[in-house]
């Protein structure tokens, strides 16, 4: 789900940055960054096509239903990172992460159903059971019955799903999990603010340029690259209205908000893949998780100067994590680590 405390965006900049006056945050899930006001010509908001980024895009039609899920892929070796987007987000969330990692491993990133350019019977129901279930249709249906190495990338809600689908134990080739910027106690603590955030934030734009401008001065990104890439697909134009309006309708599924991150943290720690979690703030950690941390049950690395779309913010450092954690923990396409990932060797004398 997208970040808090989005402001409207003003239609032209102000001498005084109302940023400025917003309180210290303490943790990006709940509040957002500084950020310094922008100055940026209106071209520089122009939206920017998925093909720079990955290398195909396709629909996954679900044997005997009428769910087709959209995909972006990139790569042709390797083990296969497949990620899932937070609540309001994309595929293309990953874009300019994935034009790095297909460097050394595959990439795919699915639209969920209600998001991007995927559709579904019932596009409302986001359950934590049912996005689990399309997860599974979508690599089930591009994979067969002997998917190669799979690494689940979640971020958010992703992420959430992400923990759910590894602690089903119905991918016998699961090699890895990460888990973006979510943790369950400070999940669950913000869901009481999110249907007052989402109502606050901006609904109507003139233009595709108006809403990534948006994105970025309102805080929800700190990267403008990524948002040319990223906001399209998360909008949609209203005809009745003339204007475009977010694509995921969030504030209609909130029945099913408490049932993604309830019970998150014990089925983190009992998947029993590789783990990492990714944060943007140091007081992020539940009980569960401090002491499964203590005890090495998972890897935690904590990313400075990012909001909550880590992968977003920070591609190319978030790119290098998810390498470095494909090839300490020996994850490729049959089990072995990937060409030119290899760890030096200790010296014999």
């Amino acid at each position: 789900m997208a970040s808090p405390n989005l402001n409207a965006l003003p239609e032209e900049n102000s001498s005084e940055d109302k940023d400025q006056q917003r309180p210290q945050a303490s943790s990006s899930f709940d509040s957002l960054p500084h950020r310094p006001p922008a100055l940026i010509s209106k071209q520089a908001h122009s939206p920017v096509e998925w093909n720079q980024y990955f290398d195909k895009e396709e629909d996954v039609r679900i044997p005997e239903t009428t769910d087709v899920f959209h995909v972006y892929t990139a790569g042709t070796e390797g083990p296969v990172v497949f990620c899932i987007h937070g609540g309001g987000y994309s595929g293309l969330s990953f874009a300019l992460a994935a034009s790095k990692i297909k460097e050394k491993a595959r990439v795919v990133a699915m639209d969920l159903r209600g998001h991007g350019k995927s559709s579904a019977e019932d596009e409302l129901d986001l359950s934590i059971d049912t996005l689990c279930n399309d997860v599974l249709a979508v690599i089930k249906t591009m994979y067969g019955d002997s998917p190669p190495a799979i690494v689940l990338v979640g971020h958010s809600m992703g992420g959430s799903v992400a923990v759910h689908v590894a602690a089903r134990k119905a991918l016998p080739s699961l090699a890895g999990l990460v888990v973006i910027d979510v943790v369950e106690g400070t999940a669950i603590s913000s869901l009481f603010h999110m249907r007052k955030i989402l109502s606050d934030r901006m609904q109507h734009f003139a233009s595709v340029e108006k809403a990534i401008e948006w994105s970025v001065r309102g805080g929800s990104l700190r990267n403008l690259e990524s948002a040319r890439v990223s906001i399209p697909p998360t909008l949609k134009y209203d005809d009745s209205k003339q204007c475009y309006v977010h694509r995921a309708r969030l504030e209609e599924t909130e029945q099913y908000w408490r049932g993604w991150y309830e019970g998150l943290s014990d089925k983190f720690l009992s998947c029993p893949a590789a783990k990492v979690l990714l944060l943007a703030g140091t007081d992020r950690l539940d009980r569960s998780l401090t002491i499964g941390q203590m005890q090495g049950k998972f890897q935690m690395i904590v990313i400075r100067n990012t909001g909550h779309a880590i992968q977003e913010d920070v591609p190319d450092e978030f790119a290098n994590h998810i390498l470095h954690f494909i090839s300490r923990n020996r994850i490729g396409s049959r089990g072995i680590e990937i060409p030119g990932l290899r760890r030096p060797q200790p010296l014999h004398s």
